[in-house]
């Protein structure tokens, strides 16, 4: 029934094998080359986008330390800019007095000098109507300057016990 010839199932076996060859040679070949390539082209692309992602991450990190330097120069700046005020205004507070103080010393040396003048003033006027009652009194006219100095110690005397 079967008759199975030996030729057919070696030449069979030959074109299988040749064909096996053949699609080695110019299918697996050049397939295996392009999975190769596409493999190697996939891996390329991971690890650009791993290397661009960690890029990514350090330039972020970066960015926020830079945002926090500006943020707490800033902040120094600011606190600077309190005490350089405080200090501004401490300096014209402490100028301010000053000037007040001189001006209170000067209006009290002129209020002192005015107060002495007047008291000078009123002296002569009072050793004036002293010696001109004294000589009215007596009814002759005495010698000025003896009764001028007279009057003045009496007044000194009297000012050095007040």
């Amino acid at each position: 029934m079967l008759d199975i010839d030996h030729w057919n199932f070696i030449w069979a076996a030959v074109n299988f094998i040749l064909l096996f060859i053949l699609l080695k040679i110019f299918l697996f070949k050049p397939v295996n080359k392009i999975m190769d390539e596409r493999t190697r082209t996939i891996q390329d692309d991971l690890d650009a986008a791993k290397k661009s992602k960690e890029e990514a991450e350090a330039l972020k990190k970066e960015y926020e330390d830079n945002i926090s330097d500006a943020k707490q120069k800033a902040q120094e700046i600011i606190m600077k800019a309190h005490e350089d005020a405080e200090s501004e205004k401490s300096a014209i507070l402490k100028k301010s007095q000053e000037e007040a103080d001189q001006l209170i010393s000067d209006a009290n040396k002129t209020i002192e000098n005015e107060r002495k003048r007047v008291l000078a003033q009123a002296q002569t006027q009072i050793a004036d109507l002293a010696i001109e009652a004294a000589s009215k009194i007596i009814g002759e006219n005495l010698d000025d300057e003896k009764n001028r100095r007279l009057v003045d110690k009496f007044l000194s005397d009297e000012e050095v016990e007040s």
